[in-house]
């Protein structure tokens, strides 16, 4: 299992931000790690349009990349996986890096243990 969720703020354009390649550039990336498999991938995203960044610019903006993955694997290599992402992150948003202020966050978030039920027919 592993979960993307990005939370973003509305000033980002769509164009340079191209969620969905970056969507499916992380997935890839997760799954040629061989840590966490394709099929149990999922990314949504969350676009707010009312946020207040640092000193209250509305030309700055933000991208806050949460990811929750199953238990199981080392705390290293969780560690290895999240910088390989981190980078992934960061080399996709250079474009809006150069061009505006921007904060990137990421985290990685294991999921303690939990009762989970899912099903899929793929």
């Amino acid at each position: 299992m592993a979960h993307f969720i990005y939370e973003y703020s509305a000033n980002l354009p769509s164009e340079t931000l191209d969620l969905r390649g970056l969507m499916a550039k992380m997935h890839h990336v997760a799954a040629d790690t061989g840590v966490f498999p394709l099929s149990g991938m999922r990314s949504r995203a969350q676009r707010y349009e009312e946020f207040y960044l640092a000193d209250g610019d509305p030309t700055k903006g933000f991208i806050n990349l949460s990811m929750r993955v199953g238990g199981g694997r080392e705390h290293s290599i969780r560690q290895q996986c999240g910088e390989l992402l981190f980078n992934t992150l960061t080399e996709h948003l250079k474009p809006l890096l150069d061009s505006m202020p921007l904060a990137i966050s990421f985290e990685m978030r294991e999921l303690d243990e939990h009762v989970k039920y899912n099903r899929k027919n793929y």
